[in-house]
Order: C-alpha cells, then sequence, then structure tokens
C-alpha cells in the first residue's frame, strides 16, 4: 500500500553529456472496484486514498449521496492466485435498504488514467441522477482576483508533483480561497473523486460553497463530478471540451477555463464571478 512512487534506471542526456542515474516516477496500478462483491470498473490510479477514490466514484455514478449509505470499503483478500492481497481490489459494501443498481456486462467498464470512464453518460442521465441541484444551493461569489491565486496555491501543495512530473491534482478551496484538499493522482478524474470521496466519509456532501480546481483541462467528466457533488465553480488551467460547456450551462455549473495568473474564460455560470464590468 502506499506505492505512490517508484524508481528506475534512466539514462540522462544533458547538453551531449551521458550519465546513468535513477529517476522517480509516479506508480500506476489497477484498481478493481467492486459493488457488494460484484465487478462494477476497473481504473487505473496512483495507489493511495483507495477507499475515497471508491466512494468518489459511486458519488459521481450516482450510487452514493451520504456516508450512512455505505456499510463498510474493504480490500478484498487474496486478490492474487497465491493468496497474497494486491491492494488492487476494493469492495465498497452498501447498507442495508441503500439500493444496488443494474450491474450488468455493459456497466463493467474499463476506465483509464487519462480519460477516465470510457463511454460515459449522457447529459441525460445525469440530469436524471443528479442529487444535489446546484441551482437550489446559497449563492456563490468568486472575485477574479481569488480565483487568480489559486493555481499558485495548487502547485504549492503538489508534494509529488515536485519529484516526478507525472501527476494531476484537484484542489477543494472555500469561497474565501482556503485550501480545503487536495489531491494528486496519475489520472485527473481519479484526483477528483478522491475529494469527493473524503467529503462523502466526511459526511459533507453536497459541497454547496467550494471552488473546484483541477491542473489539466476540464472534461465532461470532471463537470460531471462536480455537478454530483453539488459543487457549484470548477475552474481548470487548461481548455474545457464543448460537452463540459454544455452540461454546465444545462446544469447551472460555473464553467472558468485556462485559468493563468489574472486571465481567464468564463465558459458557463457567470452569475458567480464578481465581474467589475459589464459584458
Amino acid at each position: 500500500m502506499g506505492r505512490v512512487t517508484e524508481r528506475r534506471r534512466t539514462i540522462r542526456i544533458r547538453d551531449g553529456v551521458v550519465s546513468s542515474r535513477p529517476d522517480t516516477l509516479v506508480a500506476e496500478e489497477p484498481l478493481e472496484i467492486r459493488l457488494n462483491g460484484k465487478p462494477l470498473a476497473i481504473t487505473m490510479r496512483t495507489p493511495g486514498d483507495d477507499f475515497a477514490l471508491a466512494a468518489g466514484f459511486l458519488v459521481s455514478e450516482g450510487v452514493l449521496g451520504a456516508a450512512g449509505e455505505v456499510r463498510n470499503i474493504v480490500y478484498c483478500a487474496g486478490a492474487k492466485d497465491d493468496g497474497t492481497n494486491t491492494y488492487n481490489v476494493v469492495d465498497v459494501q452498501l447498507a442495508p435498504g441503500v439500493p444496488v443498481p443494474d450491474i450488468t456486462l455493459e456497466r463493467n467498464v474499463y476506465t483509464t488514467s487519462s480519460c477516465g470512464l470510457c463511454g460515459k453518460a449522457s447529459l441525460d442521465a445525469v440530469r436524471t441522477t443528479a442529487r444535489f441541484p446546484i441551482a437550489d444551493t446559497p449563492p456563490v461569489r468568486v472575485e477574479p482576483a481569488l480565483l487568480a491565486r489559486l493555481p499558485d496555491r495548487l502547485r504549492a501543495a503538489q508534494r509529488v508533483f515536485d519529484r516526478t512530473g507525472g501527476l494531476h491534482a484537484a484542489a477543494l478551496f472555500s469561497e474565501e480561497g482556503e485550501l480545503l484538499d487536495v489531491r494528486e493522482d496519475v489520472g485527473r478524474h481519479n484526483a477528483v473523486d478522491k475529494l469527493v470521496g473524503r467529503a462523502l466519509r466526511d459526511d459533507r456532501l453536497p459541497l454547496s460553497r467550494v471552488i473546484l480546481l483541477v491542473s489539466g483541462r476540464a472534461s465532461f467528466e470532471l463537470a460531471q463530478k462536480a455537478v454530483m457533488a453539488g459543487i457549484p465553480v470548477l475552474a481548470a488551467v487548461s481548455a474545457p471540451s464543448s460537452l463540459a460547456v454544455d452540461l454546465a450551462a444545462e446544469a447551472g455549473l460555473t464553467l472558468v477555463g485556462f485559468l493563468r495568473g489574472a486571465n481567464m474564460n468564463v465558459y458557463a455560470g457567470d452569475e458567480r464571478i464578481a465581474l467589475s464590468t459589464g459584458v
């Protein structure tokens, strides 16, 4: 457990000079998520916070919405033929009375560290399963100057990135700019799941007065995860996808992209951004 980094021998070429030295790499291993003992999904992730990752994934799929809906989360023993535990299989056991979704071969899916769940649900599926409508939450107003400061705060909190250069990060900030939590993972969607899963296990959902910042682009899946957790503001240092913008506009999510210093683009939900000039 906790295999966040690994060492590998590498040949370095610097200004024509060749040398050999070990390099620190971010670990990437599969995690199988089971629900009440039945396989549900496999994701490639950086080991660590696996229980939170599994819980957050189930929030984004509309299965969970409160801490009391989880009876237990355990590593499956004997995951290898010789009986040893790889710590790469997690079983989420629902509390009595919590509905178990229909798990068919179509839902037994494979996810990647780069794009998350392949063949994601449509906008209609998000609309019908969202438990925490963002439009019903108290209004949040964010100053552009506050948003501009957040990427540097996120970067300063990326401990493993400093050693590997190979991790995405996601962070939750208060509306006053206080860093509440940060997670790193080889997959940006996993980093968000770890944040949301920790919030679920601490019984803090919905996250109705926070800002979610991600270190890369804002995909449809990240917008979906924000909506499903009741997060009103999603900001990314890179570009959003067209479907992410569509979902944000429909769900009432404030979506900010290309957040770099004082520059940013607001793609949806600009009513939460305290703009000094009319547009």
